[in-house]
């Protein structure tokens, strides 16, 4: 297998890469060309002007939607064929009404520099945007309604995750993303418009996509949906509050943006109809500022959900060991002395060494049960050590909710307390910890906070 010679692995790759397989659309893709051998193209094209800054030929890669997702179906072409065998359909009669789920997700990629770089000027930072197949049913004219025909069993794993688009681009650079991802959009768009007809165990079927925009971190779907950056007082991509409303009511929100809001906003934004001040005008959109250009789900990115607690309960700890609760504003040294000690213990005690910035490791040894212990032999009072037990406790009751895959299958009571345990540990939070919580709270305790069951 591994040392065959590489033309003969050459012909078994083409037939794994986009622009391989035969399909056409009805009706056909408007402003998409209908030839289906397209492999990896200049991900500018169906762009027309150039880029300035970077050399516009080498900035970035992609595979035409269209072509990407027929690979994508013909990778499963084995698993539809099995789903259809296993609901007892007769295949030849099942050539229409596949329905195709799609996740679309899109994050940087970080300092992708060269290590001795001779290449072109392009900016040192990538953009990924992917797909995933996430499940296919037929939509049967009888009464049967849908049958479920294939589910992608790890959906969040890297293997069933096929790329795109990968671009060379700052994903801040809000002009050159969106020039960049275009295209895509438009494809996009007329897909949603269109079904595929495609070989599937050697009969035409057709098929239908709906696309999730599902995986985008915060930061994305800030820029993707137009809002303004995380620092923003309306801190949350889900609903309309602000900082301070939501340090005061926790809990109690619930999911109210969407594209269509958002684009409707950007137009209020850019016209002020009734002639506001750019305060009124900021409150009227709710910091939609800029224009929404793809559409996102409403979701709960969890890496960094755990990353932001884990940041906000250390910085907890170390007020905790220097009982902050009791003093006005303490001096820099002081705070300095108690991270210091709270790093130390940790290092004894749970062989954590300090990051420099809150990473997903980091975080997810952080947030137990001994790691609050390890703190608690450090604070003075024991009411304080009980209530830092108890916020520790119900934080990893609600954790497992929005880490599952399938959260009502994989941890159902966890998913009934959710609410309760959330109260409570909001409760504590303005109670016990007030000085943390007077007119603040960050953007992913909100979000775990109040909209997580919904």
């Amino acid at each position: 297998q591994i040392f065959q010679p590489l033309h003969s692995l050459r012909a078994a790759e083409k037939e794994l890469l986009p622009g391989f397989h035969d399909f056409e659309w009805q009706p056909a893709l408007k402003n998409v060309s209908p030839c289906c051998n397209v492999g990896i193209i200049n991900g500018l094209s169906g762009w027309t002007s150039s880029l300035d800054d970077a050399p516009a030929d080498t900035i970035t890669r992609r595979f035409r939607y269209d072509v990407a997702l027929v690979s994508a179906l013909k990778d499963l072409e084995e698993d539809i064929m099995e789903g259809l065998r296993d609901s007892k359909l007769d295949d030849s009669e099942c050539t229409s009404g596949f329905s195709v789920m799609i996740k679309e997700s899109c994050d940087g990629m970080g300092d992708v520099s060269e290590k001795h770089g001779g290449g072109p000027a392009v900016p040192e930072k990538a953009v990924r945007f992917s797909i995933t197949i996430m499940s296919v049913t037929l939509v049967r004219d009888d009464k049967e309604g849908e049958v479920n025909i294939f589910t992608e069993p790890k959906p969040n794993s890297e293997l069933s995750c096929k790329p795109l688009c990968l671009t060379f681009v700052d994903e801040s650079d809000h002009e050159t993303l969106t020039a960049v991802l275009a295209p895509i959009v438009a494809e996009r768009k007329a897909m949603k418009e269109s079904r595929l007809i495609l070989s599937i165990g050697g009969l035409p079927r057709s098929f239908r996509f709906h696309f999730r925009g599902t995986g985008y971190d915060e930061k994305m779907v800030r820029e993707m949906e137009g809002l303004e950056a995380s620092g923003s007082t309306y801190v949350c991509t889900l609903c309309d509050t602000t900082r301070s409303e939501a340090s005061k009511n926790m809990v109690l929100h619930s999911i109210t943006r969407s594209h269509e809001e958002n684009l409707e906003r950007y137009e209020i934004w850019r016209k002020n109809p009734y002639s506001e001040s750019v305060d009124e005008l900021r409150d009227r959109v709710k910091g939609v500022s800029a224009k929404p250009f793809m559409e996102t789900q409403p979701t709960l990115d969890a890496l960094h959900c755990d990353i932001g607690n884990a940041t906000e309960f250390y910085k907890i700890f170390q007020d905790e060991i220097g009982e902050v609760y009791t003093k006005v504003n303490p001096s820099r040294e002081e705070r300095r002395s108690w991270r210091t000690a709270l790093d130390k213990q940790l290092r004894q005690k749970l062989r954590l060494k300090p990051v420099m910035r809150m990473n997903g490791n980091y975080a997810r040894k952080l947030m137990t049960q001994e790691a609050a212990e390890a703190v608690c032999e450090l604070v003075p009072t024991e009411e304080r050590r009980e209530a830092l037990r108890e916020l520790m406790r119900l934080y990893l009751q609600m954790k497992p909710v929005w880490r599952a895959t399938c959260p009502a299958k994989e941890c159902p009571d966890q998913l009934c307390r959710y609410s309760f345990n959330s109260q409570r540990f909001a409760d504590l939070l303005s109670s016990t910890f007030k000085y943390r919580y007077n007119g603040k709270i960050t953007n992913y305790l909100h979000k775990t906070l109040a909209h997580v069951p919904e």
